[in-house]
């Protein structure tokens, strides 16, 4: 199999992004960029992608789609939220996170994940630091996040974190962002960087249990 008929598989069986199975339809507005960060937050433990995902969907059909929202809303609700999705001996710990990121956005950043952005000039190392600062958020969960967001930050092109480029070098293709981007074209690189975590998830079931472990 070459290289173009590898990515065109991993793409056809793994290319759905985390953002897309939590009910997130991605764009640059400031209610779907918090949904993703909600998303992060979840994934940002060692817990299954899908039960992380399903946890997301629980908040959003409760209402919790906005920082504002989550602020408002009481910590029992987010506990009762989580626990609809099974997302156990994590859900107070992450209810008590959530209120407190929500808290954060709203007074740092007038609740908008743009403005975060434009504090980071265009500077990804500096963007993970800023979104290291939200609680629950460290290094695993700032990759998780900016792989998403590429596909509407564009300056964030090509992010391929370290996990997909040992992936890729296991199933031998390129493995270096730039030349990984050569195969796809801009718009897929956020499911291709998605494609390579699930394929790494896929071979080791029992070790790699989150959306970026």
């Amino acid at each position: 199999m070459n290289t173009s008929e590898m990515i065109t598989r991993l793409l056809r069986e793994h290319g759905r992004t985390y953002a897309d199975e939590a009910g997130i339809t991605l764009r640059d507005k400031p209610a779907p960029l918090y949904q993703l960060l909600v998303l992060t937050v979840l994934c940002s433990i060692r817990i299954r992608a899908g039960t992380a995902t399903a946890a997301a969907r629980e908040l959003f059909t409760a209402g919790l789609r906005t920082p504002r929202a989550m602020a408002e809303s009481s910590w029992q609700e987010r506990v009762d939220a989580l626990g609809r999705a099974h997302y156990v001996r994590y859900d107070e710990s992450t209810a008590t996170a959530l209120g407190e990121g929500a808290e954060l956005l709203l007074d740092r950043f007038d609740g908008d994940l743009r403005n975060v952005r434009d504090q980071a000039e265009g500077d990804a190392g500096r963007l993970r630091e800023l979104l290291r600062e939200v609680p629950r958020i460290g290094p695993v969960g700032a990759d998780i996040f900016c792989r998403e967001a590429q596909a509407v930050w564009p300056e964030l092109r090509p992010y391929f974190d370290e996990r997909c480029l040992t992936t890729a070098a296991e199933l031998g293709l390129p493995h270096t962002p730039a030349g990984l981007a050569r195969h796809v074209p801009p718009k897929d690189l956020a499911r291709f960087a998605t494609a390579l975590v699930r394929c790494s998830l896929s071979k080791n079931p029992e070790t790699s249990k989150r959306a970026g472990s």
